[in-house]
């Protein structure tokens, strides 16, 4: 069975646990974002288009189901991570000069930087506004901080760029921290309101970090090996803006001084012809099997980090998107 079936499959799934909750959640979602501004509806319009799979609000709703069961908060908490997650993928197109996601153009492309960056405050403004409306803080507080970490992970990004010798232990951090983290507190607010126990809460938190790193290696692999019929958005950023990846950090670990040498005057000069020669020493490397075995042992963790749970069908589920994220093509 090819992996795209195997995808729909899960995602199938998915809608039959709950679908009728995800839909609860978009209510929550468009209520809040609704605008009197014409031009504010365009734009949310246009970013609907390439929101994908509501990643972040799955985890939440699968992990409160997991642990007791899913409740009104949930809702709210699924759509605010959204906003959040939104938010950060309107922003890093801008950073990127990306012109396609999700087969679509950018909003900094159908429109410019400047709508961008304030169309992404516009989401942080109305997440934070949302999680307002709960009986407590505590959910203000935990999104906040994670928020606080994911631009910590970009702004640590941007400046590693051009850093050839970053180490693996840095970009572990830094996609920890952009990628890691809301997921993780997907999975926390999912656990902690569902009124699980601390260890469980705990674990379903390292679960969502453990998770939201293998998605971005797999990520990282994607935007050097695949395409953009598959991806569905702009590939190759990462190599114009001299990021440096898993499989690289590994190609440069494993070559010879001379070789390293050429590799590197290759990243600082990136055009077609010079990410061509990269890709040529990438395959008479181990770099891009040694970075998806990488992506496989992330997953597995997150799997074991699931063990606190009772076994039901989300805890199932929850398994198997530990699969999704090294093995989809999209």
């Amino acid at each position: 069975m090819s992996t795209s079936t195997l995808q729909h499959e899960l995602f199938g799934r998915i809608r039959h646990l709950i679908g009728a909750d995800l839909l609860e959640v978009e209510k929550v979602f468009h209520a809040e974002l609704k605008s009197q501004n014409g031009y504010v509806e365009d734009l949310l319009a246009h970013a609907a288009r390439f929101t994908g799979k509501r990643l972040r609000p799955i985890l939440l709703l699968l992990t409160a189901k997991a642990v007791r069961d899913i409740n009104p908060a949930h809702y709210t908490l699924a759509a605010v991570v959204e906003m959040i997650h939104t938010a950060t993928l309107v922003h890093d197109d801008v950073l990127d000069e990306a012109e396609t996601r999700r087969h679509v153009a950018t909003l900094n492309n159908r429109w410019n930087n400047e709508t961008s960056v304030l169309f992404g405050d516009y989401l942080f403004t109305h997440a934070f506004h949302l999680a307002a409306s709960l009986e407590t803080t505590r959910a203000c507080r935990l999104i906040g901080r994670s928020t606080n970490i994911v631009c910590e992970g970009e702004l640590s990004q941007i400046r590693s760029r051009g850093n050839f010798d970053l180490s693996e232990d840095e970009y572990f951090r830094i996609i920890d921290g952009k990628t890691g983290e809301l997921c993780a507190v997907a999975c926390e607010l999912g656990a902690l309101y569902a009124d699980g126990a601390d260890e469980v809460v705990k674990a379903m938190t390292q679960y969502g970090h453990l998770l939201g790193m293998a998605f971005q290696i797999a990520d990282d692999v994607l935007d050097m090996t695949g395409t953009e019929g598959e991806t569905g958005k702009t590939l190759g950023t990462d190599l114009q803006k001299q990021k440096l990846t898993l499989p690289l950090i590994r190609l440069l670990s494993q070559s010879t001084p001379e070789q390293g040498q050429v590799i590197r005057e290759l990243l600082s000069q990136p055009d077609e012809q010079s990410v061509k020669q990269l890709m040529t020493y990438l395959a008479t490397s181990d770099a891009l099997e040694y970075t998806q075995q990488k992506a496989f042992e992330f997953a597995a963790n997150a799997r074991q980090e699931l063990q606190v749970l009772p076994a039901s069908p989300a805890r199932d589920i929850l398994e198997e998107l530990a699969d999704f994220a090294t093995q989809r093509n999209f």
